[in-house]
């Protein structure tokens, strides 16, 4: 549609610009409730997910800190002489006492080369072929290893590649005094070795120092016997040798697990290990659980007991332009001000999750006195105005994780062992039903109010905004053409009157000029 040419008051006397506007601004209040209702269902829609981050946030710390065994039944493990082993438990160790007498502690091979090297000349490119054993007597992922030395590297470079090589497994320097080549083997173990793989790769190692390098022979193996020796310039590494309660064994590294307990042997010498439950671990695990649950249901309660301000409805853009930003601020509080009150959806997950917390849980796997929260110590506050919120019994919680840890966790994780599908919800532990419940919420808030990741279309919110968008857009059109049919009228005034001012002047001059 063409534009109509607006024509001011020239000849009326009147300002039109502001009659329009003026008219223009009754016509646009319904579309100021339509941006108010958008602007409303907006809010609702991102206190809606914002009840969703909460529930989510406390579904993840359930997940992290009770039903992960590792987490929930965390063991400790204390050494008697930490200079001689060290250890740590996993979840799954027994709480028992071990002995340990350590003889002698794994060491790594080293190999060091005959003849002082200052400098090394590579004229072509060279590919080194070594077959590696490790410590442990096993090769390395990728056996034998080739290395490719560049024509014009240097002595530094090619330690450099030596040590950066993760299959051949070994610390290379070069003594500045001696000029010797030292090679370790990073690992520790007495079967460590290094065989040289061809003629080529020999008389490299030759060049580096290990004179007797020779195809197919260990390095440094100066007498050609085809082991290394005390005569040759090599040491051997050696397995860590131990008792452990009375049992004599031997390990080719000083770290290694028995039975969920890790130890670390230091050094010679007698040290006794004791493991047991990490009681502070499991008691801090629940008391988060409960100061997270309770921050959340506070959070929740707030929201549905919000005061609703019908007075206060969303700002027009003409509105804050009228206003300071702390009063567009104070109003604003107001207005998104109690969007989720006495809301249903939230009102039943709260409902439901007091139910999980308090329903007895049952089944062969609940021991007695360990089957509801309030025997071991976590009851509701007797205070109504706290909605709901647990409290602690400190002393009798530590008393009961130190009873029976094992019990406690099952009455947060128990299902039916038989078929966990067919689990009923009296035997789901609590953490298991709270997650149901939690993940139930969080589905039905999506419907309602969706999330980052979807399209207006997938949610309630979302599609009456779009219907409102619609609504906007449609009478937005409406508009134009209210305006242009106003100016189409007051333009038609102005022709009107213009003509009859002509039409008097005309006149006037006639009737004038004929009385002279």
């Amino acid at each position: 549609m063409a534009s109509t040419m607006h024509i001011s008051g020239l000849a009326s006397g009147m300002d039109i610009d502001k009659m329009v506007s003026d008219l223009m601004k009754a016509e646009r209040m319904p579309l100021d409730k339509l941006y108010q209702k958008k602007q409303i269902l907006e809010w609702q829609r991102d206190d809606y997910r914002s009840m969703n981050t909460l529930l989510q946030d406390l579904d993840n710390y359930i997940f992290n800190n009770l039903t992960l065994q590792s987490n929930m039944l965390k063991k400790k493990a204390e050494s008697s002489d930490d200079s001689v082993v060290s250890a740590t438990a996993n979840a799954s160790a027994a709480n028992i006492s071990t002995t340990i007498n350590v003889t002698q502690i794994a060491t790594s091979a080293t190999w060091i080369s005959a003849d002082r090297v200052d400098s090394i000349t590579v004229d072509t490119d060279t590919t080194l072929t070594i077959n590696v054993t490790n410590g442990d007597g096993n090769p390395p992922a990728t056996n034998p290893v080739t290395i490719t030395v560049k024509a014009g590297a240097t002595l530094d470079s090619v330690i450099s590649q030596l040590n950066n090589d993760p299959n051949l497994g070994v610390t290379v320097f070069r003594d500045t005094q001696t000029g010797k080549i030292v090679i370790t083997k990073k690992d520790t173990g007495s079967k460590a070795s290094l065989v040289i793989g061809d003629d080529i790769t020999a008389a490299f190692f030759q060049k580096l120092g290990f004179t007797n390098a020779a195809n197919g022979r260990k390095l440094e193996d100066t007498n050609g016997d085809g082991n290394v020796n005390a005569q040759d310039s090599f040491i051997a590494g050696t397995d860590a040798q131990f008792t452990i309660n009375g049992f004599t064994t031997s390990r080719s590294t000083n770290t290694f697990t028995i039975n969920g307990v890790t130890y670390t042997l230091k050094n010679k010498g007698t040290a006794t290990i004791t493991t047991s439950t990490d009681t502070d671990a499991m008691f801090n695990a629940i008391k988060g659980f409960v100061d997270k649950y309770n921050d959340t249901i506070d959070k929740i309660n707030a929201k549905l007991k919000e005061e609703r301000y019908r007075d206060y409805p969303p700002l027009t853009d003409e509105q804050k332009q009228a206003m300071t930003d702390k009063q567009i601020e104070l109003w604003e509080e107001k207005a998104k001000s109690g969007l989720l009150r006495g809301d249903s959806i939230l009102s039943s997950g709260l409902s439901k999750m007091r139910m999980d917390l308090y329903t007895k849980v049952e089944g062969s796997n609940i021991a007695s006195g360990f089957s509801q929260l309030t025997e071991i110590g976590i009851t509701t506050s007797p205070n109504y105005l706290d909605g709901g919120k647990l409290i602690i019994d400190e002393a009798k919680l530590r008393g009961k994780i130190q009873e029976n840890p094992d019990a406690i966790y099952q009455l947060f994780n128990n299902y039916n062992t038989n078929d966990k599908t067919k689990t009923s919800y009296s035997e789901k532990g609590i953490a298991l039903r709270l997650r149901d419940t939690i993940k139930d919420t969080i589905g039905k808030i999506e419907q309602k109010a969706g999330n980052t990741l979807w399209t207006n279309q997938q949610f309630a919110i979302g599609r009456d905004l779009n219907d409102i968008n619609d609504q906007i857009k449609r009478f937005e059109d409406h508009l134009k053409d209210v305006e242009d049919r106003y100016w189409r009228e007051f333009t038609a005034m102005e022709e009107a009157i213009n003509n009859a001012n002509s039409q008097a002047t005309y006149l006037m001059n006639a009737f004038g000029g004929g009385a002279r």
